[in-house]
């Protein structure tokens, strides 16, 4: 087959088979025939293996399993032939991305400081990465709306990016962290870049800093890395408006490159990442207000007086003119439903609906869009269709099992086993965790709608029926067991005591309490950045669970009060999962001098407890199993991950 692409391709293309050469060992390349792969030409990067019709010549080389070596030479367009293909064991091109990625990896864990090599700042190292990759005048041109936090800043940019796209412009959203595949955090026009494009823009990226780093100055770390590929990505697509989410902070954040931007919005503050930002709330205030620019208008949420004081004091300073705006209410919505679920996010809606206009109106494009809309107060239609159609994974999101009834019709015509429902927020923080277990405790008493992506028909087919996230359900069945149970992990620089009785507090308050607690390590590491095809074992690699254990102590004290151990409860061998029994095990069952516990359990494979809880449904129709899945974005990404196999 042949194909036509410009020259000046070469080099993303070559980048995804070049990674593996020029990080190991010197390696010859002679590429024959006038024509590019055909899973170049057409854009389609999935790997090496989809070359069937193609011819490799071999030589020994010793990164391959069996023996594998390409011999290549230079002329004007590029072809590849494959022969014995089940022979070649090369990473399919997005995990070598992967790989090259996991090679940015500074730090094994949060908290600890990344050790970088030079003599230059942060900020600095940003600026001459962009310098390098000629995105400098690029990147000014850019008209974009800069989003700190603490909590609500990627539901703000996600409610923005929805309505400026629903008002007919082309949008790019970069966002983090990414919880089943790093594409996550790059979209455009509400859909995760391709895998085709990624690659693309990936491999001329990582080529062109590796060619052109000047001495002492390193390959930029995960995120910068990541923060100057958004930047990349969302120029080559020329996109009308680019949402920015701050990573970490703000006035140190990577993306505070970023010098002129249409409109600057700070979320709700809180205590949260301390070891970075400081221990009080003037001081993450401070560097949350680090991206306010001079003269370019601001927005923020109300806040508490000490970062109220902070921001005020930071936008007088630079004449910004910073307005506070009042969370939304139903006359101004016409009634629409959020697509993100909670109270809280009538705060971060009315935020993105104040960062929109106000980016509309700076841009010039109000009098285009609404001349003719005479409703001052009310929202204009394409803001009320993005507000009820924005979606970010892992907030605060309703996820059932269809594998469970996968071969009928539907939940809606009956099931052998009964419901398991996953309810998954990324809640960390105490002010969040109050807002997971408020959004917890309304949805599971709502039994006339059950969550479902879609009917899943006999032939394999499925129809989309989802309004408002939920499954319409005509045929609901009065008589099910339902059982709430938390499946929790949280970092260590996180402080469980404070966390664990803000949730049983909540929800309690609201009357709901759990039957069971499950405490069970993330399968993520830190060390490693994997896709959504990555494998996941159901064999995992034995881990400490001394964490596990201090959190089950800390829920059994908070369940009982007083009387129960001190320090962290251990056992030598703890099952890898649950006993069938435990799920209906009386709650006076629990000894603390033998270490018996019927409220709570620590299992050592998250992939196991998955299938556990599958197994109990699937032996009891009459069982609703209702799961909170909290206490890290991590562990929802890993549960969203097995649950997609």
């Amino acid at each position: 087959m042949l194909l036509h692409i410009k020259p000046s391709l070469k080099r993303e293309v070559l980048g995804v088979l070049l990674f593996h050469l020029k990080e190991r060992k010197p390696y010859k390349l002679t590429w024959k025939n006038p024509c590019l792969p055909a899973f170049i030409g057409t854009l389609d990067l999935l790997g090496v293996r989809r070359l069937h019709s193609q011819k490799i010549v071999r030589q020994k080389y010793s990164s391959f399993r069996k023996t594998s070596s390409w011999v290549v030479e230079t002329m004007d367009s590029i072809v590849i032939t494959e022969e014995n293909s089940a022979d070649l064991m090369l990473s399919p091109p997005y995990e070598a991305a992967m790989e090259a990625l996991s090679s940015l990896i500074t730090r094994q864990k949060r908290g600890v400081s990344s050790k970088i090599g030079g003599t230059y700042t942060k900020l600095d190292r940003m600026l001459m990465y962009l310098q390098i990759l000629g995105l400098e005048e690029d990147l000014a041109a850019l008209k974009i709306i800069h989003v700190a936090g603490t909590k609500g800043k990627g539901s703000t940019c996600a409610f923005c990016e929805a309505i400026l796209r629903e008002c007919g412009f082309r949008t790019g959203l970069f966002t983090s962290p990414h919880l089943i595949d790093v594409r996550e955090r790059f979209r455009l026009n509400g859909l995760d870049i391709t895998e085709d494009k990624f690659l693309l823009y990936f491999w001329d990226c990582w080529n062109r800093l590796k060619e052109n780093l000047p001495e002492g100055l390193p390959m930029p770390p995960l995120f910068q890395f990541l923060t100057v590929l958004a930047f990349k990505i969302f120029v080559g697509e020329e996109v009308d408006v680019a949402i920015i989410e701050v990573g970490l902070g703000g006035s140190k954040d990577s993306t505070n490159v970023i010098k002129e931007p249409v409109v600057c919005g700070i979320t709700s503050l809180g205590m949260d990442h301390m070891e970075a930002l400081g221990d009080t709330l003037a001081e993450i205030a401070s560097h949350k207000a680090g991206i306010l620019k001079p003269q370019v208008p601001a927005f923020t949420v109300p806040q508490l007086s000490e970062a109220m004081d902070v921001l005020h004091a930071r936008a007088n300073e630079l004449m910004v003119p910073l307005e506070v705006v009042a969370p939304l209410d139903c006359e101004k919505v016409n009634g629409i439903k959020l697509s993100l679920s909670g109270d809280h996010q009538y705060a971060n809606a009315a935020l993105a609906a104040s960062l929109c206009k106000s980016w509309i109106r700076s841009t010039g494009n109000w009098e285009k869009l609404f001349q003719h809309d005479n409703q001052k107060d009310a929202l204009p239609e394409p803001f009320l269709r993005g507000l009820s159609t924005a979606r970010l994974s892992g907030r605060a999101q309703i996820v059932y099992d269809s594998s469970l009834n996968s071969s009928n019709l539907s939940i809606v015509n009956g099931s052998d086993s009964g419901d398991l429902i996953f309810y998954l927020d990324g809640a960390h923080s105490p002010e969040s965790m109050e807002a997971c277990g408020k959004w917890f405790s309304t949805v599971v008493k709502d039994v006339k709608d059950v969550p479902c992506p879609y009917f899943c028909h006999k032939d394999g087919s499925r129809e989309e029926v989802w309004e408002h996230g939920f499954m319409h359900n005509r045929n609901e069945e009065s008589n099910k067991i339902s059982k709430q149970i938390l499946l929790f992990n949280c970092m260590d620089v996180r402080d469980p005591q404070i966390l664990l009785p803000q949730l049983v507090n909540t929800c309690a308050t609201s009357g709901t309490h759990f039957s069971k607690a499950i405490f069970v390590p993330s399968i993520s590491t830190y060390n490693k950045v994997t896709s959504g095809a990555s494998a996941i074992p159901f064999d995992l690699p034995a881990k400490d669970l001394t964490w596990q254990f201090n959190l089950q102590r800390i829920w059994e004290k908070t369940i009982h009060g007083t009387g129960f151990p001190e320090k962290t409860l251990k056992k030598d061998n703890p099952d890898c999962f649950p006993q069938k029994k435990f799920l209906y095990e009386d709650v006076s069952h629990c000894n603390a001098t033998d270490g018996h516990f019927a409220c709570s359990t620590v299992a050592s494979s998250l992939p196991l407890t998955i299938k556990w809880l599958r197994d109990c449904v699937k032996e009891n129709p009459r069982l609703r199993i209702q799961v909170l899945v909290t206490g890290s974005l991590h562990l929802v990404g890993d549960v969203l991950k097995l649950l997609r196999r």
